[in-house]
C-alpha cells in the first residue's frame, strides 16, 4: 500500500483511494478558455466520481524559443485561478520557477509544483516546502527514478512531508521520451505517485523552436499507468490543442476527456476493488458494458 497525502477532507494521495485527476490547460490563456475547460472538467469527473484538482501553469519559463508565448505572469495568473476556486469549489495547482514565488503563491495554490528541470533545485524545493503545501514534484527526464528520494530528502529536512512525485517520462535520445513503468512503483516507495499521460507524449524540441506531441498515445500510456498502480493522473487539456499557444500537439482535446477517462476508472476499480467497495462512485462502471470503453 502507497504512503498517502491528505490535501482536504475529499481528496487524500495513495492508500489504495481512487485515482485524483489533475487537469488543465498547459497554460492560462484567456479567462473564456480557462473557465470553460474547468467547467467542464468539472463536470465531467463529478459524473465519473473522480476528485479533481485545475492545472494551469502562470508562466512556462522553458520554452523552446525566445518568442514563444509564456502566460500571464504570477500575479494575473494566481487571480486566473483564485476566480476557477471560487466558481466551481476546486482545488488549483500550478507551478513556481523561483524561490521568491513560493510565498505570494501559497496564498491561491493548493498544491505547488515543481517543475522536471528544477527538481534538484535546493534553494525552490525548500521555498515551496516552507510553505505547508502539498507539493508535487515532477521527476526530471535525466533522474532516476531512485534519484528522487534525494528530492524527497530535501523537502523532509525542510519540514515538509506532504509530497507527490510525478512520472513524465525519461530522455530517450535526442528528442524523444520513453516512459518505464518500473518508476512507478518505485517511486511509490517514496510518496503517492501521478502519471503525467501528456507530457509523457511529448517530443521534446522535436519542431525546432516548439516541442512536438503524439496525444494519441495518451489513452494508451494512461491505462498502463493505472494497470501498475498510480495515485494521480495528470492530463493538460485543452478545448482546441491545435490553437494552443502552448504544447498543443500533446494535450489532449477536451471533447475527448471522459472517453479517455472511462477506462481508466474501469482499471483502477480492478485494481483497487476494496476501496472502491467502499461506495466510491466510480465503482458504478465496474459492471458497464465493456463498449461503453
Amino acid at each position: 500500500m502507497s504512503k498517502t497525502v491528505r490535501l482536504n477532507d475529499e481528496i487524500v494521495f495513495g492508500g489504495e483511494r481512487p485515482f485524483v485527476l489533475i487537469a488543465g490547460p498547459c497554460m492560462l490563456e484567456s479567462k473564456e478558455v480557462v473557465m470553460e475547460t474547468a467547467a467542464r472538467l468539472k463536470e465531467i469527473t463529478s459524473h465519473l466520481g473522480i476528485p479533481f484538482i485545475f492545472k494551469g501553469s502562470f508562466d512556462k519559463a522553458n520554452r523552446s524559443s525566445i518568442f514563444s508565448e509564456r502566460g500571464p505572469g504570477l500575479q494575473a495568473g494566481l487571480n486566473m485561478l483564485a476566480n476557477v476556486k471560487d466558481a466551481f469549489r476546486i482545488p488549483v495547482l500550478s507551478d513556481i520557477h523561483e524561490p521568491s514565488q513560493a510565498a505570494l503563491a501559497s496564498q491561491v495554490l493548493d498544491i505547488i509544483q515543481i517543475p522536471a528541470f528544477l527538481c534538484r533545485q535546493t534553494d525552490l524545493l525548500t521555498a515551496a516546502a516552507k510553505t505547508g503545501k502539498v507539493i508535487n514534484v515532477k521527476k526530471g527526464q535525466f533522474l532516476s527514478p531512485t534519484d528522487m528520494n534525494n528530492v524527497v530528502t530535501k523537502l523532509k529536512e525542510a519540514g515538509n512531508e506532504r509530497i507527490l512525485l510525478t512520472e513524465r517520462g525519461s530522455t530517450f535520445g535526442y528528442n524523444n521520451l520513453v516512459v518505464d513503468m518500473r518508476s512507478l512503483p518505485m517511486m511509490r516507495e517514496m510518496a503517492p505517485v501521478v502519471f503525467d499521460a501528456t507530457h509523457s507524449v511529448q517530443i521534446p524540441g522535436g519542431n525546432g523552436t516548439s516541442t512536438g506531441g503524439k496525444r494519441e498515445f495518451v489513452p494508451y500510456l494512461s491505462r498502463a499507468a493505472a494497470a501498475v498502480g498510480v495515485d494521480a493522473i495528470f492530463m493538460e487539456v485543452h478545448p482546441n490543442p491545435e490553437k494552443a499557444l502552448s504544447d498543443g500537439p500533446n494535450m489532449v482535446k477536451l471533447s475527448d476527456v471522459e472517453q479517455i477517462l472511462k477506462p481508466i476508472v474501469a482499471m483502477d476499480c480492478l485494481l483497487k476493488a476494496s476501496s472502491y467497495a467502499g461506495g466510491n462512485e466510480h465503482a458504478k462502471y465496474e459492471n458497464e458494458p465493456a463498449g461503453l470503453y
